[in-house]
Parts: structure tokens; C-alpha cells; sequence
């Protein structure tokens, strides 16, 4: 039998405040893609240093440290397991490309993320 995970979101909502399965891991992720680690108070381990990265030249070793950041928050939800991961250079920000699965579940999601450092923000593309 499935889960079902249920959640709450405000972000680019009118009415309905609530969601369910993967569009959930998917904010939930990008939250913690938006937050610089150490920030969010009470949680100094929550978030991300990616941003630290986004004006370093891209060197080999630094596409590896990206690696394995995205690795290690996204093994802090357990709804998911990571098959693959790309980064690209790109428009002066960092494009990730992830392959999920829902551990429940087969299926398969890819997620592409670009991290802006004009906006200053982590979007999915």
C-alpha cells in the first residue's frame, strides 16, 4: 500500500493551502535548497552551502562538492532516494538536474533546479 504524505504550502496558492505526494517533496526540497545552512534557527544543520559556491570558478572539485551537498540534503527526507545527479554551469548560477524515486513507490522523478544568484533564489526549471 502507498503513503500518502500530506502538507502545507502558501507559496504561489489562493485557496487550497494543502499538498499531497510528490508535489509536497518538491517544495519541501526546495525549501531546503532556498536556505542557506544555518539560518533557520534551532536547525543549524538544515539547508544548504551551495550558495557559497555559485561565484567560485567550477573546477572538477567543485562539481564534486555540489555532489555531494545535494546528496546530503536530500538524505534528509526520507520520502526519497536519489538515482542520479548532474550540475551545469549556467547563466552565472548553478543548474542541478536530479533523479528521484519515492521510496514507497517505482516512479521516478526528475528535478531540475537553478540556483539564481540575481534573484537569490533556488527555482525549478
Amino acid at each position: 500500500m502507498a503513503q500518502t504524505f500530506i502538507g502545507f504550502n502558501t507559496i504561489n496558492q489562493v485557496k487550497k493551502f494543502v499538498l499531497t505526494g510528490f508535489p509536497l517533496i518538491q517544495r519541501d526540497l526546495l525549501n531546503a535548497f532556498n536556505i542557506r545552512q544555518g539560518q533557520l534557527p534551532g536547525r543549524p544543520g538544515y539547508g544548504t552551502v551551495i550558495w557559497d559556491y555559485l561565484f567560485e570558478p567550477q573546477l572538477e572539485a567543485l562539481q564534486r562538492n555540489i555532489q555531494l551537498e545535494v546528496q546530503r540534503v536530500i538524505a534528509g527526507d526520507p520520502r526519497v532516494a536519489i538515482s542520479d545527479i548532474q550540475t551545469y554551469p549556467q547563466n552565472n548560477g548553478i543548474l542541478i538536474e536530479i533523479e528521484l524515486t519515492v521510496v514507497s513507490t517505482t516512479n521516478a522523478e526528475r528535478l531540475s533546479i537553478f540556483f539564481d544568484p540575481q534573484q537569490g533564489n533556488a527555482t525549478y526549471v
